[in-house]
């Protein structure tokens, strides 16, 4: 494929990219989100299932047995919780390397995305603690607590495409998101309630049959709860990890040159002294020449490249 002709793109561009991307290797996202949350899903129910209080009928009204029981209850639901988001963890790990090589021309498979975020699992995990616990010493300072969630919102696509760890991943972040906060405070809160919806859309739905059964647990209200789960995350996990990741490459463009260090690269070329390196891991395979100029952008309104060359700002 060839190379792609990156440019500033404004908030509502970010996401018609984020989507084409999403939709061009669905194929491989869906198999990443599969593997790893499918899995998952079930043990998580299963662990709620069994964790649930015996509860007596008296009057038509449920009572629970014993104050043993909602430890327990309690115990199985944080082990529920804690297996999703050590699922989530690596499938968001895994949706990030397979569409920032998307993005960037190559060739994603799920096999690779998936040995890659594996490889990396701690360093990932470790992001989202610093920053929760960057968040607790403002808890009641709503404001910084904003601030911070903008700021540290490229950190772990810094990590999966530059190898920068820790707390130096939060830093990165914050500098490529100093003097366009608004943007993407902007891009993360509209992403976020989109993925919202989706996910309270489907948490109804799983609702009404558990009401309709009577029975939370029943064999009808778990399928479902599994069957929503997947669904959930098929949609939203990818479709977060692409804008985020379109959100880090449009933030380097524009501070970085990153299109230039890009083009640098491809061709051989050592970029000017200073610069940031374009990458620091690899890519994947390439594909073969053909198809769709990545990343899929529209061109602006009046616009009708005829070449590749033409979808170049420069060249005009």
């Amino acid at each position: 494929m060839n190379a792609p002709q990156l440019r500033p793109l404004g908030v509502g561009e970010i996401f018609d990219v984020a989507i084409n991307v999403y939709r061009r290797h669905a194929a491989t996202l869906l198999r990443v989100v599969l593997f790893v949350v499918v899995p998952a899903n079930v043990l998580a129910v299963l662990i709620q299932a069994s964790a649930q209080p015996e509860t007596v009928t008296i009057d038509g009204q449920r009572f629970q047995t014993s104050d043993e029981d909602t430890w327990t209850y309690l115990a199985g639901a944080g082990s529920a919780a804690l297996v999703t988001f050590l699922a989530t963890t690596i499938a968001s790990g895994a949706c990030f390397k397979a569409i920032a090589d998307a993005y960037l021309g190559e060739a994603p498979t799920w096999r690779n995305s998936l040995s890659f975020a594996a490889r990396r699992f701690h360093s990932i995990l470790w992001v989202p603690i610093l920053y929760v616990v960057a968040s607790l010493r403002l808890v009641l300072l709503i404001v910084p607590g904003v601030y911070l969630w903008a700021s540290f919102g490229v950190a772990v696509p810094v990590l999966l495409t530059e190898g920068i760890k820790g707390r130096r991943a939060l830093g990165r972040s914050r500098r490529l998101v100093k003097g366009r906060w608004w943007p993407v405070f902007a891009v993360l809160l509209l992403g976020t309630i989109l993925t919202g919806i989706v996910s309270s859309v489907l948490t109804a739905l799983v609702g009404a049959i558990s009401f309709v059964e009577a029975d939370a647990y029943s064999l009808a209200s778990i399928a479902a709860q599994i069957l929503a789960g997947t669904v959930s995350n098929a949609i939203t996990v990818p479709f977060t990890a692409a804008f985020v990741i379109v959100l880090y490459f449009d933030l380097r463009v524009r501070k970085e040159a990153f299109d230039l260090q890009l083009l640098a690269r491809q061709i051989g070329v050592e970029p000017p002294g200073g610069m940031t390196p374009a990458l620091s891991v690899p890519l994947g395979p390439r594909e073969p020449v053909g198809g769709s100029q990545p990343p899929y952008w529209p061109p602006p309104p009046g616009r009708k490249p005829t070449s590749p060359a033409a979808e170049d700002p420069r060249t005009e």
